[in-house]
């Protein structure tokens, strides 16, 4: 693994394809620099290939060696080495150690012809001796003679299991009588020596000298990680594709690195959850050098070796030797001894008591690779032959093989019977793709395809994988096998996919509504329906239009029992809870007697926790959330435990629980990334994040994603509070106009849809735009139609609200005192939620307007605000705050005489400066210090001047202590 610290692009991109910090060899770099300061000493470095031995060797030679130079040679796999050529290639680079030295052991001269390039510093050529053995003992003498000469010395020979005979044996005679000033490493792979030992059988240690092997392990799974962070400068990457790269990589870090450099989007695959990860690696050809490798490899072994590790290969999971040698068709009477050669020579290893299978999966994919196409349907029909015998029997293998061995009986056979099995026990990705890959046969005759369809649509909703069964159900409904029953019920799986993405909100229900037309004969499927379609935050549905479908579900809950009654509470209680009526709790039921009932609770309380945390009911919220959360988890119910932990998130985001939430947001973002009703409410989450930084471009691309463009094929509330976040960023950007637009667009989703208990977020919002574009007598308005809109409601953040929106018109109508009675009704309310720092806002605006009448108040609530804001991690706000600390301290100040600082800078021209080093422009830092930009640019005309500098360029931070 001999390679430079390079970087490659990819896609417009540029990473390295190498870590630039030595990763999970701590203890082995340490050991080998304590001992090779013991001389004389011998180090056998040992390990696989692409372990690392290269690279630590690079970090070794790296550090500081003192008095001791190294000399380096490599062993190379050539065909007809060259005798010595390592060694000879090392002693090359003595040359300076040399010059000038006379006293030289004359013997050393039998080096000069072999060493044209230092002949000069070495004594006169010899004459021959007409021996070779007598030549060969001379030629050695020389070698340690010379190295003997040179003081402390540090000989590398790299890659011995490639070294000819001859350097074999110079090493071996060095290693047995080394000179006291020599140290000596020696890397090698033991599965390509040729032999036990490195050094020979023959090999013995001197009297008093060091000699240690160090083996170089593969990395374990947190090293894959550490090592994938390295190299692509990413942070967090998800433990389950660290697991997932690991598996495929066996923590190689050669094969770690050259999987990375093969992904087509290395770095956002990091973040990907379990599901994804694997999809994404499994998708990585092998790499060039890893599949050469293993095809020289198999060049040098036994026929009846190579068709048991074609067996091996096409197997796919380790096996018994018997098994192996069935699919290879290997005679039992060749079987041990092809078996020891495929171990021998590291190409299958034994797992776990007499199983044998591949280093890792890359290697076992390169020689599949190697095998033709007919050959390799053999191989699989005779894998068929093979396991048909197992008990229980390998279902999934046995789907497997029969496809590709292009048995297709036996393919749609065990096929089903696979995905049956995945579905009892809840493994809906595996059922997902054999039902999809089962459905593409051309001649599945129409009651299968009726049969697996209904698998399909029923599988699919309840796992993660999203894009792909979508677009099979989709192709389904026009298939003319399909019986129209059948096809209303597929219709009906498709649109609850479709209602899990942004933008497709309407297209499903529509699907819904057809699919009760075409399901006339299935009662329980038009409840489901009808179920789906009364939720309404599904797109902004008037309240007349949900009407007719809540009162059908709930004809049908009435009437049901069993899973498909919690099944209909699930969307019952939580579209009722939606308007605020909370004595729906009481349909709860506390646990459910079926596998099935127990996930269809889990939703029910997952439902509940959501539609809580939009109300601000957070205490309760947090405990359904948890409860819910444990269900899904213990009824493998993947869809649930993904909405659940996307409310916790934001749940998380409005209690002030900020530390680590934006890269579990960033995370789950990836492992959700075709669940985009999932992403939009964790990009609302980011999008809030950044803009209590200042990240304005960053919270408006976050904003984006919400659905705040189309909300009425959006998660109502998401996407209101996704306008709510642009227009706060437009009013922060002095575009009042703009600002107000956006929240009339928002409004009138909200009104359409009788969505008043979702403005928590956006009534303040629009009280501020409305009141900047002079349209005060609208924000009024507004006011009084928001607290209209829940008077029957229990809506403790739209409640909150409404006193901050009170507040604030009572500011803008100079009547502070009523204002500051608002503003402390809505800390209270927020507090009680508890929602820190919506509190900590509203009680800023509090500070803001006490400051004319009780300045030394002002200051401490802003003093003490400025910390929690840090606290918490909101910047901008803290630097807000102290912004108007200053303006506060400065008018003071004012009044009792400035102090002068003469040529010296002042603290607000320091604080300028620091931002001028680290390239901020006179806008930026503007906005930041909430100043205007003429101001700032004369603070830096005078900080300028003072520092006597003309340019930015000459403006360093270190003048500035």
């Amino acid at each position: 693994m001999r390679r430079s610290d390079v970087s490659s692009a990819w896609h417009g991109r540029w990473f390295r394809t190498s870590s630039p910090v030595l990763i999970g060899r701590g203890g082995h770099l340490a050991a080998l620099r304590e001992l090779v300061v013991r001389r004389p000493a011998v180090v056998l470095l040992e390990g696989e290939a692409g372990v690392g031995k290269s690279r630590l060797v690079s970090e070794l030679l790296a550090g500081d060696l003192g008095a001791m130079p190294p000399l380096v040679g490599y062993c190379r796999q050539v065909g007809e080495p060259f005798s010595y050529g390592a060694l000879l290639e090392a002693l090359r680079g003595a040359g300076p150690r040399l010059a000038g030295r006379r006293e030289l052991n004359p013997v050393i001269g039998a080096l000069a012809p072999l060493l044209p390039e230092i002949a000069t510093e070495l004594p006169a050529p010899l004459p021959p001796l007409g021996d070779p053995r007598a030549e060969r003992h001379r030629l050695f003498r020389a070698v340690r003679e010379l190295l003997a000469a040179l003081g402390p010395v540090l000989l590398v020979v790299e890659d011995l299991h490639w070294a000819d005979d001859g350097t074999r044996r110079l090493l071996r005679f060095l290693a047995d009588g080394p000179p006291a000033n020599l140290s000596m490493v020696l890397t090698y792979r033991r599965e390509d020596l040729h032999g036990g030992s490195p050094l020979g059988a023959e090999f013995r240690s001197a009297i008093g000298g060091t000699v240690a092997v160090l083996e170089i392990e593969p990395l374990d799974v947190d090293g894959v990680r550490g090592l994938t962070e390295a190299i692509l400068g990413a942070e967090q990457v998800s433990a389950e594709f660290a697991a997932r790269l690991h598996e495929r990589t066996a923590g190689i870090p050669f094969v770690v690195e050259e999987t990375l450099r093969a992904l087509r989007d290395p770095e956002g695959a990091v973040y990907a959850g379990s599901v994804r990860a694997k999809r994404l690696l499994d998708a990585v050809k092998v790499p060039v050098l890893l599949r050469d490798a293993m095809a020289d490899r198999l060049a040098t072994l036994p026929t009846a070796t190579v068709r048991l590790v074609e067996a091996a290969a096409v197997l796919g999971a380790p096996a018994p030797a018997e098994l192996l040698a069935e699919v290879g068709g290997v005679p039992a009477d060749q079987v041990s001894a092809a078996l020891s050669h495929a171990v021998n020579g590291h190409v299958l290893h034994e797992v776990d008591g007499l199983r044998y299978g591949f280093r890792h999966m890359l290697a076992r994919q390169a020689v599949y690779d190697t095998i033709s196409a007919p050959e390799r349907a053999a191989l699989h029909g005779r894998a068929v032959d093979a396991l048909e015998h197992v008990e229980p029997k390998p279902l999934v293998q046995l789907a497997g093989h029969s496809e590709r061995a292009g048995r297709t009986a036996d393919w749609l056979t065990y096929g089903e019977a696979a995905a049956d099995r995945a579905i009892d026990s809840g493994d809906a990705a595996t059922a997902t793709t054999l039902l999809q890959r089962l459905l593409a046969v051309p001649v599945l005759p129409a009651n299968a395809v009726d049969r697996l369809a209904i698998k399909l649509g029923r599988i699919a909703n309840t796992g993660l994988d999203q894009r792909d069964p979508t677009e099979t159900l989709e192709r389904l409904l026009t298939d003319p096998r399909l019986a129209t029953p059948v096809r209303g019920e597929v219709r009906l799986q498709r649109a609850f996919l479709l209602l899990r993405l942004i933008g497709r909100i309407r297209e499903g229900r529509a699907e819904l509504e057809r699919a009760v037309d075409e399901l006339a004969g299935r009662p329980d499927l038009v409840a489901r329906a009808a179920a789906g379609l009364a939720v309404p935050c599904n797109g902004t549905v008037p309240p007349e239009g949900l009407r007719r479908w809540q009162d059908l579900a709930k004809s049908h809950r009435m009437a049901a029992t069993g899973e498909l009654r919690i099944h209909l509470l699930a969307s019952e209680v939580g579209s009722a809870m939606y308007q605020g009526h909370l004595e729906w709790l009481d349909e709860v039921p506390e646990h459910a007697d079926t596998p099935g009932g127990q996930m269809h609770l889990a939703r029910l309380r997952c439902n509940v926790a959501d539609v809580c945390v939009w109300l601000g009911h957070l205490g309760l919220g947090a405990r359904f959330l948890r409860d819910g959360l444990r269900l899904a988890t213990e009824s493998s119910a993947p869809w649930v435990v993904s909405t659940g932990r996307t409310t916790e998130a934001r749940l998380d985001w409005i209690t002030g629980r900020w530390p680590g939430l934006e890269e579990r947001a960033n995370r789950l973002i990836e492992e959700y990334r075709d669940i985009t009703v999932n992403t939009g409410e964790l990009d609302l989450v980011l999008g809030w994040l950044a803009a209590t930084r200042g990240d304005w471009a960053v919270a408006e691309e976050h904003f984006g994603r919400t659905g705040a463009h189309d909300p009425d094929d959006a998660i109502v509330p998401v996407a209101i509070s996704g306008i709510a976040g642009l227009a706060s960023i437009l009013l922060e950007r002095k575009e009042a106009a703009a600002a107000a637009a956006e929240v009339d667009r928002g409004l009138t989703a909200v009104r359409k849809c009788d969505g008043w208990s979702w403005v928590g977020s956006l009534a303040p919002v629009a009280v501020a735009g409305y009141s900047a574009t002079g349209r005060t007598a609208e924000a009024e308005r507004l006011v009084d139609e928001v607290a209209e809109g829940i008077a029957d409601r229990d809506v403790p953040v739209v409640l909150a609200a409404l006193a901050q929106c009170r507040g604030a018109l009572a500011e803008a109508r100079g009547e502070p005192t009523e204002a500051i009675e608002h503003f402390r009704e809505a800390i209270s309310r927020y507090e009680a939620m508890p929602a820190p720092y919506f509190a900590a806002i509203a009680r800023e605006r509090e500070a803001t307007v006490l400051a004319p009448s009780d300045p030394e108040k002002a200051v401490e609530l802003l003093t003490e605000l400025a910390a929690s804001f840090d606290a918490l991690g909101a910047s901008k706000d803290a630097a807000r705050c102290r912004h108007t600390l200053h303006t506060l301290g400065s008018a003071k100040q004012a009044r009792r005489g400035r102090r002068g600082y003469g040529n010296e800078l002042s603290p607000r021209e320091v604080e300028i400066a620091r931002m001028v080093a680290a390239g901020r422009t006179n806008r930026e830092i503007a906005e930041k210090l909430f100043l205007s930009s003429r101001t700032v640019e004369q603070h830096v005309a005078r900080l300028f001047r003072k520092l006597g500098i003309n340019s930015r360029a000459e403006l360093h931070a270190d003048r500035l202590h």
